[in-house]
């Protein structure tokens, strides 16, 4: 478009000279018009190319004032281009009318009907876990893990909660399946295994007992057990059992008042928390977690992306069909739009300000030409044009006048 521009100009140049080399060997008078039209082309041509020149550079090098404009104004430029966002884009009236006639909440609810969106939007929130967890290091979920769950396990007593924890069971009866569970398998085993009792006894008798004498106090061993345990199967209020719930209610008082027994479960406690087992755990529970939430996002039949796509649909059918969720809803980002425009436009503006002012002049004022290059070019061409249009008119109202 330079080109074409400066061959306008040129063209008037052309027709100028020769314009003014015939009326100077006695030309007919038409030949005056042209060499006035050329002529005022030329002035024109040549007005034009200054004042787009001194837009973005000094004409022919030379530093006339006020030229290179954009070079020298750049920074106020910007703050000019932040302030005039700031007034007709970040308007707190403006914006919350806008945002309210987006009709967000209701448009998004219709768009989540559709299957394929959703299941496009499901897409997308397994990616954001699968991103966030590549961007989390391990090292620092581990810290957390540990901070927020092992320390809160270590940190307070175990005795006085585990002992509430063991009275309040007692007391609600949920002792008392577990008692029956060990009476039956005590009897079963005791069933079972009366080749183990044998041996038993026979390794405990004295060597110098006679076989059969062994054998009946094998006998008479097995048969006092199994009707032992027999008894304490079925009789719920069987000195034994009595014995083992007295036990345990005995410990549940001892571990929220004995000192000593206090102390000996904070010794097991500590022993607990540094075995490396422990200090490991939650290395291996984020790594398991990690790598079970991973394949899960990338299985579109795993339950966390069945559960996903059931609250996406949930989440629609609440958008389209709850006016009053969705009037909220509105009403919430209207207000937070209103609110961030009014208090927050002067750090928005500042962004373009601050950019522009980052910008080297030069290569500022270079982008901004290449932008609008085309255009400006133009402006020269018209330039021409009209210039040589207008020194027609002014030679002619000249000959008519004089």
């Amino acid at each position: 478009m330079k080109l074409v521009a400066t061959g306008f100009l040129v063209a008037a140049g052309l027709v100028f000279l020769v314009a003014e080399y015939a009326l100077h060997h006695g030309a007919a008078p038409w030949v005056g018009y042209v060499r006035a039209a050329a002529e005022a082309g030329m002035v024109g041509g040549l007005a034009d190319w200054f004042a787009v020149t001194a837009l973005f550079r000094h004409p022919l090098g030379i530093p006339i004032p006020h030229t290179a404009l954009i070079r020298k104004k750049k920074d106020q430029l910007g703050e000019s281009l932040g302030g005039f966002v700031g007034e007709n884009f970040l308007d707190p009236t403006m914006v919350s009318d806008k945002v309210r006639g987006a009709r967000i909440p209701q448009r998004a609810g219709e768009w989540l009907a559709d299957t394929e969106h959703r299941a496009l939007a499901s897409d997308q929130a397994a990616k954001a876990i699968r991103s966030v967890l590549a961007v989390l290091r391990d090292d620092d979920a581990i810290a957390i893990i540990e901070r927020t769950i092992v320390a809160r396990i270590a940190e307070p007593e175990w005795g006085p909660p585990a002992g509430r924890i063991l009275a309040e069971l007692l007391d609600e009866g949920r002792h008392l399946p577990l008692l029956d569970l060990m009476a039956d398998r005590a009897h079963e085993w005791v069933e079972s295994n009366p080749v183990t009792i044998d041996r038993w006894v026979r390794e405990k008798a004295p060597t110098w007992a006679p076989q059969f004498v062994n054998e009946l106090l094998s006998e008479r061993a097995y048969r006092e057990l199994r009707e032992w345990t027999w008894q304490i199967k079925v009789d719920k209020q069987h000195a034994v059992r009595l014995a083992l719930i007295g036990f345990a209610e005995d410990f549940a008082r001892d571990l929220q008042q004995d000192p000593a027994t206090m102390a000996k479960l904070e010794i097991f406690k500590q022993e607990v928390m540094n075995r490396e087992e422990v200090k490991r755990a939650a290395g291996s529970a984020w790594s398991a977690a990690k790598r079970m939430i991973i394949e899960a996002t990338e299985d579109s039949s795993s339950t966390l992306r069945v559960k996903i796509d059931d609250l996406l649909r949930r989440l629609s059918d609440m958008l389209v069909d709850d006016d009053k969720v969705r009037a909220r809803l509105d009403d919430y980002m209207t207000r937070t739009a209103a609110y961030v425009a009014e208090n927050y436009a002067g750090e928005v503006t500042s962004i373009i300000s601050e950019t522009v002012e980052r910008w080297d002049a030069d290569e500022a004022s270079d982008k901004i030409e290449l932008l609008a290059g085309k255009d400006l070019q133009f402006i020269r061409i018209n330039g021409t044009v009209v210039g040589a249009l207008a020194g027609l008119a002014i030679h002619l109202v000249s000959e008519v006048i004089f």
